[in-house]
């Protein structure tokens, strides 16, 4: 079947090979991490703690990163899209829908690790719970914007795979992106850096660092940082002008956040890490049992 198929315009053999094995990579390794996470928040007792409930939220939304982007890779592997437009639109909404919640609760993690290393406020289970709710209610209100027509989902340069039409960068796509990333991207950013900025003045009076302060805003901006330039470069020139292996940089970059996240928020967090080993080894670590180890 694959080998019946044309190649997408642009791409050799080769460049459709390689970028669904990124994205199969991507999608399995994120599966992987994001699973342990969540099957941890369950298991463990001592894990489930409002702040925690935060990182076990993100690990959610970035497994279904992670599976969009393994039906991306099988859909490469075929070399071109199976499951028609209504598919696509469903692809489209799935991921968008996903990947505006994991950066919403990165924001909302960050949030709280401000208020616990200088407020010494802990975050409550109703707090949590209603934030979490609202997180994807918000996020599900963006992505679901462009199967009513304001915006528009169309398969990737690859073709293998649906998201955001920026190719026409017409009225319609300008007005919807930049409320959208205003509020989807643009004040996150800021949480992110004001708080993590805070906690680093916080811990050079303190003299004792913890952790990286800078680590997550980098990270942030490395995963979904060209996605946003090439958004907003498509609101005032023509993306097509664009190389179609060059805008296939983005979304591939953008689908390593669900390997990054659980490495940071979880692997990175002293208490998370001991409940990890507790999983899967049954050996139990005594850590403190406060979210303010967390990173």
């Amino acid at each position: 079947m694959a080998s019946s198929s044309p190649l997408p315009e642009g791409f050799s053999e080769l460049d459709v090979f390689s970028l669904g094995s990124c994205l199969l990579v991507e999608g399995l390794l994120g599966i992987c991490l994001n699973v342990v996470t969540i099957v941890a928040f369950l298991r463990v007792r001592e894990l489930r703690t409002p702040s925690n409930f935060l990182v076990f939220s993100l690990a959610m939304a970035d497994i279904g990163i992670s599976m969009n982007a393994t039906v991306a890779a099988f859909s490469s592997f075929l070399r071109y899209w199976p499951y028609g437009s209504d598919g696509c639109q469903t692809h489209g909404f799935q991921g968008f829908m996903t990947a505006l919640a994991s950066l919403n609760f990165i924001a909302a993690i960050a949030w709280d690790r401000y208020h616990q290393y200088c407020t010494r406020t802990k975050l409550r289970w109703s707090s949590a719970i209603s934030l979490v709710v609202f997180v994807w209610m918000f996020s599900a209100f963006w992505a679901a914007m462009p199967l009513i027509g304001w915006g528009e989902y169309d398969y990737e340069p690859l073709r293998t795979c649906c998201t955001l039409d920026y190719s026409k960068g017409d009225r319609n796509y300008v007005s919807y992106l930049i409320p959208m990333s205003i509020f989807n991207m643009g004040i996150q950013v800021f949480v992110v850096m004001s708080s993590y900025q805070s906690i680093a003045q916080k811990f050079k009076k303190t003299g004792n660092p913890k952790f990286n302060p800078n680590t997550p805003l980098k990270t942030l901006l490395f995963c979904w940082g060209p996605y946003g330039i090439l958004a907003f470069y498509a609101a005032v020139e023509n993306a097509n002008l664009v190389s179609p292996k060059l805008r296939m940089i983005a979304p591939i970059l953008a689908k390593t956040s669900p390997t990054f996240n659980p490495l940071l928020y979880a692997l990175g967090n002293e208490n998370y890490r001991g409940g990890i080993w507790q999983l899967l080894t049954g050996e139990k670590i005594n850590v403190p049992q406060t979210d303010n180890k967390s990173k």
